[in-house]
């Protein structure tokens, strides 16, 4: 089901193609700028009519500026198209390339501390964000994306032009606005200790929680604090319920996450798998009061490595929205019963912890 719904300050997206065309119609009206700094943009069918939309509006004397994550980006390395984006005065910048040196041998360090983030800002007064990729081919992924208005989105404006100036190794870094919207706020996430703030955000959420907890992720390999947390919480006897694709875009990473299925059952957390096209969302709402939608999955390289970035609001409506998402999507899917999961075969449960244990050392 595509489902997309709007608010003055927002409009919630769960179809791709429905956002893709909001994101289209906007580009095509910008009169000063646009920054787009996205993990996956691909120049197929949806990047290239993107990329045509930024050169006429920079030939109008719009700024374009574009970041992509050398990683997830890695098809535009030697590419034509740089040049040809270039020659349009659109400003370009990869994040952390992957082969650094003249020697041709890549800095496996490269491959932590990825830009993650997808956000969109068009003259400072409409942003995106969410689990978008600029990929024609992921259109029927179940993400969640939302557009924005209000202050919030000169807090994504001004996380962009930090991120650019990182990318420029440009320094002193401009300081933080205290943030000023009453209900959206850009919370974003570092690979710095005393950063992670999107992380300690959802902790402390967790923490307060009293009535209900849905997570939605494509990914699940919690760190030991955020499994710990989410163990007590439905300890408290919170509602608890956690939804991850039956099958995702990664075999190794489904294997890790079925590694911590059996204690969290036993906790009384309650599992779902999402059998539809795959659900890529990143989104959580607790207690009708708390909710987010962003870029950050629920394992450690999101929570500890990358840079990423969510919503994070008390908007009630929203808030609902979410819920109303969350409960389509589990009609949608088989949930794990802890009597049959300890069935499944032995050679599984010794391959779901060999995982587990090797991503520790990722």
């Amino acid at each position: 089901m595509n489902i997309h719904m709007e608010d003055k300050k927002y409009t919630l997206y769960t179809s791709n193609e429905e956002v893709w065309k909001s994101i289209l119609e906007d580009c095509s009206k910008a009169e000063k700028s646009i920054d787009l700094e996205q993990f996956i943009f691909i120049n197929d069918e949806f990047g290239k009519k993107l990329i045509d939309i930024c050169k006429e509006r920079a030939e109008k004397g719009v700024r374009v500026r574009f970041l992509w994550d050398a990683g997830g980006s890695f098809s535009f390395s030697g590419s034509s198209i740089i040049q040809e984006l270039k020659e349009k005065k659109i400003e370009l910048m990869f994040w952390k390339t992957l082969i650094p040196n003249y020697f041709n041998i890549p800095d496996y360090r490269a491959w932590f501390l990825r830009n993650h983030r997808r956000t969109i800002v068009i003259d400072k007064k409409i942003g995106y964000t969410g689990s978008i990729c600029i990929e024609t081919k992921l259109k029927n992924w179940r993400d969640t994306n939302v557009r924005l208005q209000g202050l919030v989105v000169k807090e994504m404006a001004q996380a962009f032009n930090r991120m650019w100036m990182r990318a420029r190794r440009q320094t002193p870094l401009p300081p933080y606005m205290d943030p000023k919207d009453p209900e959206f706020n850009y919370v974003t996430n570092n690979p710095t200790p005393g950063r992670r703030y999107m992380y300690s955000a959802l902790l402390e959420a967790i923490r307060n929680a009293r009535s209900y907890i849905y997570i939605t992720t494509p990914y699940f390999a919690p760190t030991a604090r955020l499994a710990r947390v989410i163990k007590l919480a439905a300890h408290r006897k919170v509602d608890v319920r956690i939804l991850i694709p039956e099958k995702s875009d990664h075999f190794i990473v489904d294997l890790g996450a079925r590694s911590y299925f059996d204690t969290l059952l036993r906790s009384g957390v309650r599992i779902f798998l999402y059998s539809g096209n795959m659900i890529h969302s990143k989104a959580i709402v607790i207690d009708g009061k708390w909710a987010s939608v962003g870029t950050l999955n629920m394992d450690s390289a999101s929570l500890l490595y990358n840079f990423e970035a969510n919503i994070v609001t008390s908007n009630s409506k929203f808030a609902e929205e979410i819920v109303s998402h969350f409960v389509h999507d589990t009609q949608e899917s088989s949930e794990i019963m802890l009597d049959e999961w300890r069935k499944r075969f032995f050679l599984e449960k010794i391959l779901e912890l060999l995982i587990r244990l090797i991503r520790k050392f990722l």
